[in-house]
């Protein structure tokens, strides 16, 4: 008979520890690796400084004109000067405290979202989505409650850009969820026909013709007399555009559904809408939440696009102030000022999928 004995234990690999071991694993682990590190730490070495130096360093932060702005720097005094009009556009000045309250109770209305053993999270949603857009809308556009009436002519800026990017993202997603529902009937032919020549067209037209269309074509073919805000039919447009690509990233999420879910949920006798809503949907949505923020983000950048039906968002007014003739050569500050709000929108929404990529486990790791 065999005898088994024990082998003696082995002692630990000798790793590398510390800022070196960790230099020689990641940055200079192989000869080309070791070249690459080394003409990217070129490239930041020609590009970081003078960038600093330019923005920070030699950058005039206060004046009224141009002529302030003699350092030889980023003139950021034209930011300031122009500040208001880059968040408002021609929204009054003595009733911008609306604005400024209506989105502040957004992030007030928000913020318990964010805490984990807040209870209420599903009716303060509901307050939030169906609730919260009315008491917005009076307060922006006035005309009740005492509030003095503010045409929508008037609203730009930052302020614009967060209004058609947040009623497309709200509307468009329930829209989108509808379409890719009726898009996999299988009982209701007509539906699904529907759904999928709503959903072709709409995607295979770009976003700018669909704006121009709503603007410029739509009022056409209405009656005498029967006209919409520019606002309206933009934001109509972008809800139904958006609602498309949402539509197919929901499919792609259904679809990757296995099979065995359906048919669990009709062994438990469940009709069609509870199987969707407690089934399908939740899981379906967790798997393309990534999708659904790209659509969101790629929402938000294209809301620069209204600029071509006379509306002007946050870029539109840097473009019409940067042609003002009092601060010329100051495109490129107000093009980083603009990239920079971008930004940090974008990463915003970025990183809060990705906490609830986390929180969800929709890595479905093993």
């Amino acid at each position: 008979m065999a005898r088994l004995e024990r082998h003696p234990e082995l002692p630990p690999p000798i790793t590398e520890v510390g800022v070196l071991g960790w230099l020689r694993h990641n940055l200079f682990s192989s000869p080309a690796n070791a070249a690459l590190t080394l003409v990217a730490l070129y490239v930041i070495y020609l590009t970081v400084p003078p960038l600093v130096d330019w923005a920070l360093l030699k950058a005039d932060w206060t004046g009224t004109t141009r002529a302030d702005c003699k350092s030889g720097g980023a003139c950021w005094a034209f930011v300031g000067v122009w500040f208001n009009q880059f968040i408002y556009r021609f929204y009054p000045v003595a009733e911008q405290w609306r604005v400024d309250l209506a989105f502040g109770l957004l992030v007030v209305l928000v913020v318990p979202l964010f805490v984990e053993r807040f209870r209420w999270k599903g009716w303060l949603g509901a307050f939030i989505v169906v609730v919260y857009p009315a008491i917005a809308f009076y307060l922006f556009l006035g005309g009740a409650f005492g509030l003095t009436y503010v045409e929508t002519s008037k609203w730009g800026g930052l302020m614009l850009t967060l209004i058609i990017s947040a009623v497309g993202m709200v509307a468009a997603l329930p829209l989108g969820i509808v379409l890719a529902l009726g898009r996999r009937s299988t009982t209701m032919p007509v539906v699904r026909a529907l759904c999928v020549v709503f959903i072709e067209f709409w995607r295979g037209v770009p976003l700018i013709t669909v704006l121009f269309m709503s603007s410029v074509m739509l009022p056409l073919f209405l009656p005498e007399g029967v006209n919409f805000d520019k606002l309206l039919r933009a934001l109509i447009g972008v809800t139904l555009f958006e609602a498309a690509y949402m539509a197919e990233v929901v499919r792609g999420g259904m679809q990757g559904i296995a099979k065995g879910q359906y048919e669990a949920a009709d062994s438990l006798g469940l009709s069609f809408p509870k199987k969707m809503a407690l089934v399908v949907l939740p899981q379906a949505l967790k798997l393309v939440i990534p999708g659904i923020v790209n659509t969101f983000i790629a929402l938000f950048k294209d809301t620069s696009l209204v600029l071509i039906i006379g509306l002007f968002d946050l870029l539109g007014a840097i473009q019409a102030a940067v042609k003002d003739a009092e601060w010329p050569q100051v495109v490129t500050e107000g093009y980083v000022f603009a990239a920079a709000l971008f930004w940090i929108f974008c990463f915003a929404m970025s990183r809060y999928s990705q906490k609830l990529e986390r929180r969800l486990g929709t890595g479905h790791k093993r």
